[in-house]
């Protein structure tokens, strides 16, 4: 499966942008589309994801209320709309798709596998 991203660029504070990610194909296997994001000097960190079958949503806490993830399925993509960006939102955007659906770990965080993934797209917002 591959995986395209696009829709990054420069945003200021406060503002909007909406990333896609385009599944070459759509697999049986696939149980989640998600998105992760690895700022500079920073560990890549998970930031959403929703299953194909039922649409459900899953969200870090730091992203939560201000990022939606839906997906088309007929379309094989899936768009982050990314709202009221904050500086450290800065990061590379990647796209990836995951083999079984996030499971809540200790400090209640969710772990996705992340089977495949994308070349990444970057988002910088401004002050």
């Amino acid at each position: 499966v591959q995986l395209v991203e696009s829709g990054g660029g420069v945003v200021q504070a406060g503002g909007s942008l909406r990333l896609s990610c385009a599944a070459s194909r759509r697999t049986f296997s696939i149980a989640t589309m998600d998105w992760f994001r690895q700022a500079p000097g920073k560990e890549r960190e998970f930031v959403a994801a929703i299953t194909w079958t039922t649409g459900t949503t899953y969200y870090a806490d730091s992203v939560k209320g201000r990022f939606t993830i839906s997906s088309d399925s007929a379309e094989n993509t899936v768009y982050l709309q990314m709202n009221s960006l904050k500086r450290e939102d800065t990061a590379v955007y990647y796209c990836a798709a995951s083999n079984a659906p996030p499971r809540r770990i200790s400090g209640g965080t969710w772990y996705v596998r992340g089977d495949y993934w994308g070349q990444g797209t970057q988002v910088t917002v401004s002050s």
